[in-house]
């Protein structure tokens, strides 16, 4: 432990609001940027010996950082070493650091010519953030190229590997979303040897569509979960809404915002984005406080309209 000393790099009063992709939040009490894991290590021993709670935060998608910010540790993952691996002619295995952002790691496959990211085109964040909530877009997800997680148990510090049934995959969800004690520390991909222009014709053709239907303003990408069909609990929803609207087994959640009216909707600074009804955006400005005001009544309309119960896919930090 690192008794009565002092964490080198450490860092006061941090404002969190410029490390997020909807440039909301308040200031972290700590902040500790980690290189490697070493240094990952090192800042959580020092937070187990103050006793003070810690966050990692990665690209900084996905999340809304409460206004009153978070009293206590962040540390930013900035492990960023990427590996490539040929198993055969065929199969290729990219070893990737959770620090890594997505769009690096899917230019590199697309130059290799190593097919199964490109779905991931545009997609924000960290490889270790899109892991853990198990992204995904055009029909696909990560859980699908994974092939096996190197992961740091907190409360012992210990290492251990996690191969893909281990991670609990499920819709937008994995075993480390909700587990503050496992952090993910490097990936190994399993992807396919493909045709090199035609991997990065899709991946323009996919960046080029997100641009044409997201908005461009700050935001923390999609805010709720799509809903699955098979688990709905209300059949009787499905016989007011058209059947070309399910996709893939799943209903958007956008839809649902758009029939009840609150495209556009704002709240001070913050706006439920007119591009895709799914986004809620940062107009300049923004509080946290305005963002949970759309949120809630976002999730109090659908309910009402279609007896569906909205799920975040954003995470909150710094709330409780």
């Amino acid at each position: 432990m690192l008794k009565n000393k002092q964490l080198k790099g450490l860092e006061f009063n941090e404002p969190l609001a410029k490390y997020t992709t909807f440039k909301i939040g308040g200031r972290a009490k700590y902040f500790f940027v980690a290189k490697n894991e070493k240094e990952l290590i090192k800042a959580l021993m020092w937070a187990k010996e103050k006793k003070v709670p810690y966050f990692i935060l990665g690209g900084g998608s996905n999340l809304l950082v409460s206004d009153k910010g978070f009293k206590g540790l962040v540390i930013k993952c900035q492990m960023s070493n990427v590996k490539c691996q040929n198993q055969n002619s065929t199969l290729k295995t990219i070893k990737v650091d959770g620090g890594v952002s997505l769009s690096k790691l899917v230019s590199l496959a697309a130059k290799k010519g190593f097919s199964g990211l490109e779905w991931a085109a545009g997609i924000p964040g960290t490889v270790g953030g899109v892991v853990c909530g198990n992204a995904g877009a055009f029909g696909s997800c990560v859980a699908e190229v994974v092939e096996s997680i190197k992961v740091l148990t907190t409360y012992n510090l210990q290492l251990t590997t996690y191969n893909n049934k281990n991670c609990k995959f499920s819709y937008r969800n994995s075993i480390f979303k909700n587990n503050k004690n496992l952090i993910i520390l490097s990936v190994e991909l399993q992807l396919r040897k493909g045709n090199k222009t035609e991997i990065q014709k899709k991946v323009s053709e996919y960046l080029n569509y997100r641009k044409k239907i997201q908005p461009l303003n700050s935001s923390a990408g999609c805010v709720f979960k799509n809903i699955e069909i098979a688990n709905l609990k209300n059949k009787n929803t499905l016989e007011i809404i058209p059947e070309k609207k399910i996709k893939g087994g799943k209903l958007p959640a956008g839809y649902l915002i758009e029939k009840v009216g609150l495209r556009g909707k704002r709240q001070s600074q913050a706006q439920i984005s007119k591009k895709h009804a799914n986004f809620i955006v940062n107009l300049g400005g923004a509080k946290a406080k305005d963002v949970i005001y759309l949120i809630n009544l976002t999730k109090r309309k659908v309910k009402k309209k279609f007896g569906v119960e909205l799920k975040e896919e954003i995470q909150y930090i710094g709330f409780r």
